[in-house]
């Protein structure tokens, strides 16, 4: 099993000064300042366009920024990504699965990428943790919408990352894929794996992180523990957030 949630521990472990990224003459981050500890969950909320998807695509070594300095477990990003990405999984809009292979298949391919041992032991414990075990041997072209995201959080992790980054991991998943992706979340929530989840979605965001931040316009306008937030408040908040940005 992946573990429950413990008491953090203050190591940081993703931290991020002065960032930008620009696309032309847009400024997707405008001097993203962030810090994330080891065992901290942390939800950033935006709207549509407020650069979180780029913020999530530079921290996992996917896009490299215009300015500023990622750091990932003291080690900075630019210089060392390689090394980096081996103690990163990512959940994104793009599932990175092979639609003509089973998922048995795809993670195998995965596996061998990371030059994981035990490989086929593996890959049934997160098939297993997921809830796809039965249908390891199907074509993952065959899956419907739930099952592709639960079988891209068993690739995100199946070499057991210290650092997860999720964008947007409830965009089109009905009521029931919701719940069972929000159970998956709590089990990989543990006191040695930082999470950083984007979304627009203010109930489900809320549901298991410790610290909420606000990105709009490509600025962290708001940052605070959850200990400090009042759930009830919290939308008219990010609303009021939003609007004056």
């Amino acid at each position: 099993m992946w573990g429950g949630r413990q008491r953090l521990d203050e190591q940081i472990t993703v931290e991020v000064e002065s960032l930008t990224r620009s696309f032309g003459h847009v400024m997707a981050l405008d001097g993203v300042d962030l810090k994330v500890n080891r065992g901290e969950f942390m939800t950033v909320f935006g709207p549509n366009g407020a650069g979180k998807t780029t913020l999530i695509r530079i921290l996992s070594a996917v896009l490299r920024p215009t300015s500023g300095t990622v750091k990932i477990t003291g080690r900075e990003l630019q210089k060392e990504g390689e090394e980096i990405r081996k103690k990163i999984g990512l959940l994104s809009h793009n599932s990175f699965l092979y639609p003509n292979l089973t998922a048995q298949e795809n993670l195998k391919f995965y596996g061998r990428i990371y030059n994981l041992t035990a490989l086929e032991e593996r890959i049934e414990e997160v098939l297993e943790e997921v809830g796809l075990k039965h249908r390891k041997d199907d074509l993952v072209r065959t899956y419907s919408r739930g099952m592709l995201q639960r079988l891209a959080i068993a690739r995100c992790v199946l070499h057991n990352p210290q650092i997860i980054f999720l964008d947007e991991p409830y965009t089109g998943l009905d009521q029931h894929a919701a719940i069972t992706l929000r159970k998956i979340l709590a089990r990989l929530h543990n006191r040695d794996r930082s999470i950083i989840m984007t979304t627009h979605n203010i109930q489900r965001g809320l549901e298991l992180c410790d610290t909420v931040a606000i990105q709009v316009s490509g600025r962290i306008v708001y940052k605070e523990s959850m200990e400090n937030v009042d759930k009830d408040d919290f939308e008219a908040l990010y609303f009021r957030s939003v609007e004056g940005s």
